[in-house]
């Protein structure tokens, strides 16, 4: 899909604005026009008129033209909003968006919980899978299917390559199982809650089939993506060809210490709710216990490299976060403070964290950028100890402030999270240390580089968790009260900027969540056609053809790679519903989190 070629474009949020948060739509004009005017409207009433200042030149994306930002956050009224601008002696007229409390939340919660349900593999003969190069057979039904063209049901994928395992089923079992406990009544107004439960304990009751009796997870039940002959099992893959490999057995980095966390996150809900699934709050529990304990021993060798990184200490330091909550047990409070330890020793003096142990690596995800500061920020509800409380808030200030200089560092008018790596193909040596905005497609993996609405959502909820965990390490409180979400201005609109782009504030003016905005992304017949109301697409990358990549491209042919940026995935909608569930969620006391 090309760029559009209009001369006068108005880029907006195209589905919800918080009545109290940052509100900011982009126009860019074609030619060397420094000024024009715009009007606010409100339910068809002028609320707001006056100039448009050109913002610094910016020619990555769209050469030859113009940008200008208009901010309208001063108006707080709710209502339907739509944008008039001039320039040039052109006129144009944004995309209609909704202004009001818990904007995101109220808009969007129902879709994305019915695309959970949509998404739900119910295939009987998964009821009795062959586990690779053995002749026994288990039982992994249930669970979700993992993208559009895609039912595979997968903890993780990508372990070959170390340092880009997304966490998929077990992060959309633990997103719901935790705001479906934490944020009960926030479901409860919208009339959603039961339904947010009983799609939380669908995840849990998987993740208990696909555990093992020895102790670990099947990381993946895969059929090749459907290939004719294929037979579908519990295995693992790698590369773009899905050869089938024994590396079936969960690390934490491969889903297993998010399915700990979503399993006695869990047992929490089915406790506190008195409902629960196929199986039982005690069963959750045990089976968080037994997982955690195994893994304890046992995660090395699990890993492609027989190294541990960031992201099993993330992922562990939520599995034992959770699994404290869940019982109030030393035990997991001190398996918390090991990899908090762990985590701030892979993070430079400025900030950036690295995945490896030895800082050469930067750590830079696809799937879930923002699970670092989001681990470090529920770690402080568990810690009561002030001094390491201390510790851990600034690691989070490091992180967001890290942030925050290398997306200022260039030009950036639409406020993109930018992200530092090395170039690397699968056994060569890296390049140097670069920035950009996109993720490079010559690295680890070999072949996957596509679009980054999952990343985005990750990186907004965690500037609101890790914003409003600071408090006073800066000697300033963050705000109080529904204002800008409880953290700082700068915060909210970065936490904003990265809603804003998935949901139509981009160069293509696409609302990535399918339903929702007043342009969506179309099926990919590479993605078998499906697209689900509700489901997030991969999003926009780099341009094909570039190593770094640069330049920018949506849905470019040929028609069977589209599914690389129109495919809707689970982890994206997961991700939403976090960043939507968080910014509704009113900010707690300093570094805490609702009560169990």
């Amino acid at each position: 899909m090309s760029l559009p070629s209009a001369a006068l474009q108005v880029h907006i949020n195209q589905v919800a604005l918080e009545r109290l948060g940052p509100k900011v739509a982009l126009v860019i004009a074609k030619g060397p026009a420094v000024t024009g005017r715009y009007r606010v409207l409100r339910d068809g009433q002028v609320q707001l008129e006056g100039l448009l200042t050109a913002l610094p030149a910016f020619e990555a994306w769209t050469p030859g033209r113009q940008h200008f930002e208009l901010d309208f956050s001063q108006l707080t009224q709710p209502g339907r909003y739509q944008l008039e601008v001039w320039v040039g002696g052109r006129h144009a007229r944004s995309a209609p968006v909704q202004v009001e409390d818990q904007a995101l939340f109220k808009r969007t919660a129902a879709g994305l919980l019915d695309y959970f349900k949509q998404s739900r593999h119910t295939d009987a003969g998964d009821h009795r899978r062959r586990v690779f190069e053995t002749d026994r057979y288990v039982d992994v039904w249930g669970g979700w299917n993992d993208a559009g063209g895609d039912t595979g049901k997968y903890l993780s994928h990508l372990g070959y390559a170390n340092y880009f395992n997304p966490q998929q089923a077990p992060m959309a079992a633990w997103v719901l199982a935790h705001s479906a406990h934490e944020s009960a009544a926030l479901y409860a107004r919208a009339g959603l809650l039961r339904q947010a439960q009983d799609e939380a304990f669908w995840g849990a009751d998987y993740l208990h089939r696909v555990l093992d009796p020895a102790g670990y997870f099947y990381t993946t039940v895969f059929d090749k993506w459907g290939a004719e002959g294929a037979e579908r099992m519990v295995v693992g893959y790698e590369g773009e060809e899905g050869v089938y490999t024994s590396g079936y057995r969960s690390a934490y980095r491969a889903g297993g210490g998010m399915a700990i966390a979503a399993l006695a996150r869990a047992a929490i809900l089915a406790k506190s709710s008195g409902r629960q699934g196929e199986f039982s709050a005690q069963t959750y529990l045990d089976d968080a216990r037994r997982a955690f304990a195994h893994l304890q021993t046992h995660n090395i060798g699990y890993t492609a490299n027989g190294q541990e990184n960031l992201i099993d200490d993330y992922t562990a330091l939520l599995a034992a976060v959770e699994l404290q909550r869940a019982t109030g047990e030393e035990e997991y409070l001190q398996a918390a403070r090991e990899r908090v330890a762990q985590m701030l020793k892979r993070q430079d003096t400025d900030g950036h964290f690295y995945s490896d142990a030895i800082g050469q690596r930067p750590y830079y995800h696809a799937v879930e950028a923002g699970l670092p500061v989001i681990g470090l920020s529920h770690y402080l509800s568990i810690e009561p100890d002030a001094t390491r409380q201390a510790i851990a808030r600034q690691g989070i200030g490091k992180a967001l402030e890290a942030q925050q200089r290398l997306d200022q560092a260039v030009t950036n008018p639409y406020a993109y999270a930018r992200q530092r790596f090395r170039q690397a193909a699968p056994g060569t040596e890296p390049g140097p240390v670069q920035s950009g905005f996109f993720i490079p497609h010559r690295n680890e993996t070999g072949y996957w580089w596509q679009g980054e609405s999952a990343r985005l959502a990750s990186l907004s909820a965690a500037v609101v968790l890790g914003g409003r965990a600071l408090d006073a390490v800066n000697g300033q409180a963050a705000p109080s009260g529904a204002a800008n979400f409880g953290v700082t201005a700068a915060q909210a609109r970065s936490a904003q900027a990265q809603l804003d782009w998935t949901l139509g504030r981009n160069p293509y003016g696409i609302s990535m969540l399918y339903g929702f905005g007043a342009l969506n992304p179309p099926a990919a017949p590479s993605a078998a056609g499906v697209m689900l109301r509700g489901g997030v697409s991969n999003g926009i990358t780099g341009a094909p053809d570039s190593d770094g990549g640069t330049g920018i491209a949506f849905a470019s042919g040929p028609t069977d790679n589209q599914w690389r940026w129109n495919e809707q995935w689970l982890p994206h909608t997961a991700w939403l519903l976090m960043a939507a569930v968080t910014m509704a969620q009113p900010p707690t006391k300093a570094g805490a989190h609702p009560s169990n």
